[in-house]
């Protein structure tokens, strides 16, 4: 199959990740994955939720938001509509919950971290982008924390990204762009650790139901994309350190 950008099947998009990308942030990076362009930053707040006082342990949570003109259609904030909607909130419980899958509180203390994915740009693959980032800019506050001596190491048990896949025409797609995601009839976004334990799955027949045959394809692929995308982070972090 020919893709849009002539991409294989089994290819992801150009990923770039700048770090530093916000100066006031303890953690702060640019993820690009092709068109797609979401700015993720981490503060390191004292406080922690009411349910986490006392206990000597921290909390990892993210916010999420698309800015106006990052679609071809200009989006209503969600100030204006005074709530948040619906597609926004369950991403940003997603990528909370990815996060903290990978953190020892108790190294972190009593202190939360808060992961803003804001989206400049989208093009397919938003929520997939932001945990990718969101993983280096977590990272990056860690290691903040680390050295201004308020923990003893970094508190992150192992690397995480994510990425999508879908079947389009029949054939199995990697980390599909808005127009390859739009015409999908089966819809996947896969979330994984380094050490190869999936996170979290979320799979849709959009059009009507697919076999486990399929669902164990589209997962292989999604273990490669990731993969390549662990890879490239730690090479992204690595630049830091030499």
């Amino acid at each position: 199959m020919q893709r849009i950008d002539g991409r294989k099947s089994n290819e992801l998009r150009d990923i770039k990740i700048t770090r530093n990308y916000i100066c006031h942030a303890e953690g702060s990076v640019l993820v690009e994955f092709g068109n797609t362009k979401v700015i993720c930053t981490a503060s390191v707040d004292d406080k922690v939720p009411p349910f986490k006082k006392g206990t000597g342990e921290g909390w990892v949570t993210a916010e999420y938001s698309m800015l106006p003109r990052s679609t071809q259609v200009r989006n209503v904030r969600d100030i204006n509509k005074l709530r948040l909607n619906g597609r926004a909130n369950e991403i940003q419980r997603l990528i909370g919950r990815s996060l903290r899958s990978v953190i020892d509180f108790k190294i972190l203390g009593e202190r939360s971290i808060i992961i803003d994915c804001d989206v400049i740009q989208a093009d397919g693959g938003t929520r997939t982008a932001s945990i990718t980032g969101g993983f280096i800019a977590l990272m990056d506050a860690c290691s903040y924390l680390v050295d201004k001596k308020l923990i003893s190491e970094i508190p992150v048990k192992d690397f995480v990204a994510a990425v999508s896949v879908g079947i389009v025409n029949e054939n199995i797609l990697l980390d599909l762009c808005y127009e390859e995601d739009s015409n999908a009839t089966v819809d996947m976004n896969v979330v994984m650790t380094d050490s190869g334990q999936l996170i979290e799955v979320q799979a849709t027949g959009e059009l009507a139901p697919f076999s486990r045959e399929a669902m164990h394809q589209l997962l292989d692929v999604a273990e490669k994309g990731i993969t390549e995308l662990i890879t490239i982070q730690k090479n992204v972090l690595l630049e830091g350190f030499i």
